[in-house]
Parts: structure tokens; sequence; C-alpha cells
């Protein structure tokens, strides 16, 4: 199956760095006639009850548990999506609050960084922009363009929060192979987020998908959001040669953002094995 205007793996809601609401989120895949639905928020699974569960059930969505892990690899800071977990285990549910303060040291660290640079800035003001969520650099960019200090969003990322720029803090993230354990041990499998987003040589991210798979990882995202053919193929090509089954999402976290809307990425190549196929 290759349509993947019927699922969606990869999505975030207000409970990390998206614009909707857990319920909001479903309605809008019900409109976008998903079957199968992942969120996936940054290091929580916050978004999560037996009333959403129950709520996506009876609109004829089946959820999927999810979420992004953020983690090490080589020192570079790479997401992993755990995908149909197992919400009570032990295990996960000590890493998720272990996530948690990691990114509440990061978000201090953050704030730190950008005072000194020469930014009105306040914690408190983030947590208010953040509201219940998980704190992340999206939020920093938000603030600093509400309060006119940078032009845009892109703007602030390019200027102080984005990769090896000052305001991009590691955190005390785990390594690859902890976040990929997190996961199995709590019966789901793994999968390496938007690969191609770490602007890393084919050499490397090779060497990458390679430690993935020693660590217990069973995929890859072939599609993230609405990308070009070639890039899918290379990505294919990765996935058969580390015999990796194949995901997809949007990586959707607003409205009115064509490249990443919700149900509406890429088609799987025919050849792939989806994921769902692992516990379908």
């Amino acid at each position: 199956m290759s349509d993947t205007t019927t699922f969606d793996f990869h999505c975030h809601t207000h409970c990390s760095d998206g614009a909707l609401a857990p319920g909001d989120l479903i309605d809008l895949a019900v409109a976008r006639n998903l079957q199968q639905l992942a969120i996936t928020d940054h290091d929580t699974v916050a978004a999560y009850s037996r009333e959403l569960i129950e709520y996506a059930d009876r609109a004829g969505i089946t959820l999927i548990v999810g979420c992004e892990i953020s983690c090490v690899w080589e020192r570079r800071s790479v997401h992993v999506v755990g995908l149909n977990m197992d919400l009570e285990h032990p295990t996960f549910t000590k890493a998720m609050t272990n996530q948690m303060k990691a990114r509440e040291r990061r978000a201090e660290q953050i704030t730190q960084v950008l005072q000194r640079l020469g930014f009105s800035i306040e914690l408190s003001q983030i947590e208010k922009i953040a509201k219940t969520g998980t704190i992340g650099r999206p939020h920093f960019a938000q603030y600093l363009v509400a309060t006119h200090q940078v032009a845009s969003f892109a703007a602030a990322f390019k200027q102080v929060l984005g990769s090896g720029k000052a305001g991009d803090i590691k955190a005390e993230w785990p390594s690859l192979a902890t976040a990929v354990s997190w996961i199995t041990d709590a019966g789901g499998v793994a999968v390496v987020a938007h690969p191609l987003k770490y602007k890393m040589t084919l050499t490397k991210l090779r060497r990458l998908l390679e430690d993935f798979k020693a660590a217990g990882g069973c995929g890859i995202e072939v599609v993230t959001g609405h990308q070009p053919p070639s890039q899918t193929r290379t990505l294919m090509d990765l996935a058969n040669r580390f015999e990796l089954t194949a995901s997809a999402g949007s990586d959707f976290h607003s409205p009115g953002q064509p490249w990443a809307e919700l149900g509406r990425a890429s088609a799987l190549p025919e050849s792939s094995t989806p994921i769902w196929q692992l516990w379908s």
C-alpha cells in the first residue's frame, strides 16, 4: 500500500511545538480521510489519554502511540520516532520523565545564551507560549518574532537558534542506542526521523543507519512531508540496503504549511514494506 493519504505517522500537537490540541488534530485527520495516525510530539506522550483514544476510535481513526525522541549520535542531535509503544511500560514512563527534565534544563540554558547575546527574554515568557507543552526552540523563535527582536521565524533560526548557532543547545540527550532501547523495551518500533534533514553526507548517514540497525531500530522515514521524488528514491535505496521498513509522515505542526500538511505527504514507493505491517 502506498497511498499516504490514509495514514500519517509523524505529526505534532500543542503538547510539544504544534499548534493544534490533540482533539483538533483528530478532527483534521478525519477531514483528510486518514485511517491511521500517530501523534509524535517531541519527548512527550502527553497528548495521549483514554478519552482521546476513544474519540479517535469513534471517528474511525486508529490511533498509534507515538513519540519523537531527541538523542545524540556522534555528537549530533538526531530524532528517533517510536511507534506502537506501551504507554505504561516502566522503562518508557521513566524515559519520558528524564526527557522532560532535560528539556527544562535546556530551556534555561537557551534563555541564558539569548540574554548574553543581548535579547530581552525571560523563561517565564517562553513558558506562556508553550503553555502545557514541552519547550523547544520554535517557542523561543515565536517569542523573538512576536516581540520584534528578529524579522521572521526563519531569521531566528538563521541567527541564533539553528544548527550550530549559539542557541542550539544539545542538552543531555540520551545516546541513539539508548533511545532505541526505550522504544523497543516498551514493545514499539524505532524509526529514524527525517533522515535528510540532518544534512549528513550519504557516507555518514549510512554509518548512522548501521548503528541504528545494530541497536534494534527497524524503520526509516522514506517520506517526510511533500518531498521531491529524488529524495524518496535515495531513502528507499537506504531502506532496502539496511532492510528497514518504510514509514511516512507529514511532520505536521501547524495548518497553512503546504510542505507539511497532515495527510499530504508524498506517496511511498510501491516496492516499500510499510511500517504498520509490523503491528497489523
